[in-house]
């Protein structure tokens, strides 16, 4: 990409490799921003085939499939590589004409291919299946060496994933929970819900326990800022009138406590002005007493 933007004046070239960038860090998240920022880059450098082949992406990622459909088209032009054919015909799929993603996945450039294009192909033709109701067709699209390979590649825990789903939709259910299982195997950078499908299956429902940072986990508040059910009941605990004052009804043990208490209190309150301050003996006598 830097290569092809040398074609370009220095302070130009500069400004469409900001926006790229931006496309770049954006297009998972935020794709509407992405998209933004694709534009201001074909507006400034639309004769720059990485430059369409960035705004087909945002574009496809935003659902926009006619128009990705033509920047994918514009870069495949500029450049005559095929390594946009199978993300070309899935915006077929996207525009409802799964039959010419199918048709796509019988052209000559899919040979030329290398074997990630090649398994994306596969992954487009079984889409494009079922999007015609061809359950079965979709199942043997997808079986494959590939399918079939002990050793993990990039695109190992995808096509296992599409395998699973497409025996689960065909209601092989207990087959579409051994492949799950594999995918997530292969899945080691969490690229599809494998782990949550199974636990569909298996009946599992996971409850979201998350709490707002600010908020103490044990403060009884919500992530809402609501209160909780109280998570300790104290029982007995004393009446209040409606001024807000505690009723004198404390009986035995309990009422010697809080007059020996208020004995301490007393001796401790800070004289006023001109009165002696209690001495240590008298203090310590108040405490005994109390």
């Amino acid at each position: 990409m830097r290569q092809e933007l040398m074609s370009l004046p220095k302070g130009l070239a500069e400004e469409v490799a900001c926006n790229l960038v931006m496309v770049a860090r954006l297009i998972d998240e935020e794709p509407e921003q992405a998209y933004a920022y694709s534009r201001i880059a074909l507006r400034l450098a639309s004769r720059v085939a990485a430059v369409r082949e960035a705004a087909g992406f945002a574009a496809y990622a935003t659902q926009k499939y006619s128009e990705a459909l033509a920047e994918f088209r514009a870069a495949r032009r500029m450049t005559g590589s095929v390594e946009l054919w199978p993300v070309m015909a899935d915006c077929e799929r996207g525009l409802g004409r799964p039959e010419r993603a199918l048709a796509m996945a019988g052209e000559p450039e899919v040979a030329k291919l290398d074997k990630a294009g090649q398994v994306e192909m596969r992954l487009v033709a079984a889409g494009a299946r079922r999007d015609m109701g061809q359950l079965d067709a979709a199942i043997v699209t997808l079986q494959s060496p590939e399918l079939a390979s002990n050793s993990a590649q990039p695109w190992t825990a995808r096509l296992r994933y599409a395998y699973a789903d497409a025996l689960l939709a065909a209601e092989r259910e207990d087959e579409a929970r051994e492949w799950f299982a594999k995918a997530l195997e292969a899945d080691k950078d969490g690229t599809t819900d494998a782990s949550d499908r199974l636990a569909e299956l298996d009946g599992i429902d996971f409850v979201d326990a998350m709490v707002e940072d600010d908020i103490e986990p044990d403060s009884g508040i919500d992530a809402e800022g609501d209160l909780d059910e109280p998570r300790v009941v104290i029982e007995d605990e004393p009446d209040f009138d409606d001024e807000g004052e505690e009723e004198d009804d404390f009986e035995g043990d309990d009422a010697e406590i809080v007059r020996a208490a208020e004995v301490v209190d007393a001796d401790l309150v800070e004289p006023a002005p001109g009165e002696p301050v209690p001495s240590a003996e008298k203090i310590e006598k108040a405490e005994k007493d109390a």
